[in-house]
């Protein structure tokens, strides 16, 4: 049984739940998600149900929300708990519903709680931090591979409306937007290379994301002088996300910020351009597939970081990119541009 919460750290979760599921071929795995997100385990053949904790009525404490959640849990009878969500609030529920077999991370404070508590290693990959619980409970593990599934009913959905709006070019998805502001390229910076996408490489751009992020990929598409031609397409009215990563498996690349839908993108096998900022690139990028990283290498460290380093320097040893906060409004559009046009080299479908 998994906790998650964003889109990015369920995808990430799929080669856990694949070596969970190899160790245990018949038992029962139920995937616990929150609303929302766990819609991209939909297609998962590893997991058996997809399950929502049930919302405590707001009436009640949070006390007696908690103790409801672990009395909901109990009832089910799970014999093993393994806990992907960082956070005491996670635990909890799963500690109190008596689940005997409880893995699970030793920081932030609810090691107490778990039967086997694993330890985090700094800038390690998320996957790798998510297969560490297994290793820590003598599971073996394959070689991590990443891996996504399209339903036929998603496929046709999106292969239809492919159809009609790019029959041959080359397509591109770009994910702009993000929860957190500091994480996002200036939209007149991804305006030209979508520009240059459609003018230069003769493809096809697409977006879909929340309703919340539709004004910005018209704004996008206003700067980039594409709005009413027919080349950039906007889908967020007509897919959810379960279609969009069927849309996303169709896509010869995918360039965006720090985001869930570059996971998403990575685990159908599309190549990735990530641009990062804030985050950590050697933890965040995306796994498994041809990948362009652009970051700063001037980053912010502060002191504690910095004295930690020193004083460990086996804990920076052999990353790819450097530690430490960077600033992505760092990022060149013309560095974006050969990082693009480096991945769609090759690619199968013909431009133009």
């Amino acid at each position: 049984m998994v906790r998650t919460r964003f889109v990015g750290d369920t995808v990430l979760a799929i080669p856990f739940l694949r070596n969970l599921r190899r160790h245990f071929p018949s038992a029962r795995i139920d995937v616990l998600v929150e609303k929302g997100a766990g819609s991209v385990l939909a297609d998962c053949p590893y997991k058996d149900e997809l399950i929502i904790a049930p919302a405590a009525p707001r009436s009640r404490s949070p006390l007696a929300g908690l103790r409801a959640n672990a009395a909901w849990l109990r009832a089910r009878h799970y014999d093993r708990a393994y806990v992907l969500k960082r956070s005491v609030s996670s635990l909890l529920p799963v500690w109190l519903a008596g689940i005997g077999h409880r893995v699970g991370f030793a920081d932030q404070g609810g090691g107490m709680l778990l039967s086997r508590a694993v330890r985090i290693r700094e800038h390690r990959h998320e996957v790798e931090v998510f297969l560490d619980l297994l290793r820590a409970d003598s599971i073996p593990i394959d070689d991590g591979h990443n891996e996504n599934w399209v339903a036929d009913d998603a496929g046709r959905k999106v292969d239809a409306i492919l159809r009609d709006r790019s029959p041959r070019r080359a397509r591109v998805f770009v994910a702009p937007r993000s929860t957190a502001v500091e994480k996002e390229w200036p939209v007149e910076r991804m305006a030209r290379v979508v520009d240059w996408l459609v003018v230069n490489r003769g493809c096809d751009v697409f977006f879909c994301g929340a309703p919340r992020d539709m004004g910005m990929h018209e704004r996008i598409a206003a700067l980039a002088g594409h709005a009413d031609t027919g080349r950039v397409h906007d889908l967020t009215k007509d897919l959810d996300l379960r279609h969009t990563g069927a849309l996303l498996s169709r896509m010869d690349l995918c360039l965006g910020i720090d985001t869930g839908l570059l996971h998403v993108a990575a685990s159908h096998g599309v190549p990735v351009v990530a641009l990062f900022g804030p985050t950590d690139p050697n933890q965040w990028c995306p796994w498994g597939t041809p990948v362009e990283v652009l970051r700063s290498t001037q980053t912010v460290k502060p002191l504690s970081q910095r004295l930690h380093e020193s004083l460990f320097p086996a804990t920076v040893a052999g990353l790819r990119w450097p530690t430490g906060v960077a600033d992505i409004h760092d990022i060149d559009v013309d560095d974006v541009i050969a990082a693009v046009d480096r991945l769609l080299a090759g690619r199968s479908r013909a431009a133009g």
